[in-house]
């Protein structure tokens, strides 16, 4: 005789790591759609898409840390506003 395979379902959390991780594969697929399209209507879509998608991956990622499976911690104001100078900066350069 041979032996059955037994499947066990996800949990609840294995299963929202699992659309998290899907949602931000999904949303750097739209980024370099975007980044690809030389069609203004096409971009458009696909920006509207990529928002939507990024809406939904925070949902989950709000679900996940109300109910304790994504762990963050409280940025220090400092900190947020050396990001801000560090991007500011850099976007500068890029123009």
């Amino acid at each position: 005789m041979f032996q059955q395979n037994s499947i066990t379902p996800f949990n609840e959390k294995e299963m929202l790591n699992d659309i998290l991780n899907s949602e931000k594969q999904i949303a750097s697929t739209y980024t370099t759609a975007i980044t690809e399209a030389s069609c203004e209507n096409l971009r458009k879509v696909l920006t509207k898409n990529m928002q939507d998608c990024c809406d939904d991956q925070y949902q989950v990622f709000d679900r996940m840390r109300t109910l304790g499976f994504y762990q963050t911690k409280q940025a220090d104001s400092t900190d947020v506003e050396q990001a801000k100078q560090k991007f500011s900066q850099v976007k500068q350069q890029l123009e």
